[in-house]
């Protein structure tokens, strides 16, 4: 398995993973808030690409075919920010995504390895991730690799009233 930065030749590859993301969180949504139109995949990839234009987008490539992607970039502070935390060097991950065929190879682990070497050699102290709370799997994974909680979103949903 390697790991390398993204490039164009990819672009349908990473697509299929997004929509696969997608697939997997739209089914574990008790809610089922979480759809996916026929727009997505295109809509999704270019705010991917977008996200991470000013961080990076690594990977995970068997066989000539790609099995994982990570994008991440840092966080950016504004000023309430920086009036009421002390505002460390950060990153984020935005997507980490291991086809399903592939689960449980290491591309996930080698995946977030390469985000932290990445960040951390530049002088970076934390790198965070949000998770959607249903997703055990994703939640036990970062677990595993030392990601602790700091923040909780809370939500509810409110009687009809029609």
């Amino acid at each position: 398995m390697r790991i390398i930065k993204y490039n164009k030749n990819y672009e349908n590859a990473v697509k299929d993973l997004l929509v696969q993301l997608q697939e997997y969180i739209a089914l574990i949504d008790d809610w089922k808030l979480n759809i996916m139109t026929p727009a997505y995949r295109e809509v999704y990839f270019k705010a991917t690409i977008e996200t991470c234009k000013n961080g990076v987008i690594f990977l995970a490539i068997e066989n000539n075919s790609v099995i994982g992607l990570i994008c991440a970039s840092e966080v950016e502070y504004d000023e309430v920010d920086r009036a009421s935390y002390t505002c460390p060097k950060s990153a984020i991950i935005h997507e980490l995504i291991v086809d399903k065929n592939a689960r449980h190879s290491g591309a996930g682990s080698k995946l977030i390895e390469k985000v932290e070497e990445h960040y951390a050699s530049r002088g970076f102290e934390y790198c965070h991730v949000d998770v959607f709370e249903p997703n055990e799997m994703a939640k036990n994974f970062y677990s595993k690799h030392g990601y602790i909680t700091r923040m909780r979103s809370l939500a509810k949903k409110l009687p009809s009233k029609k």
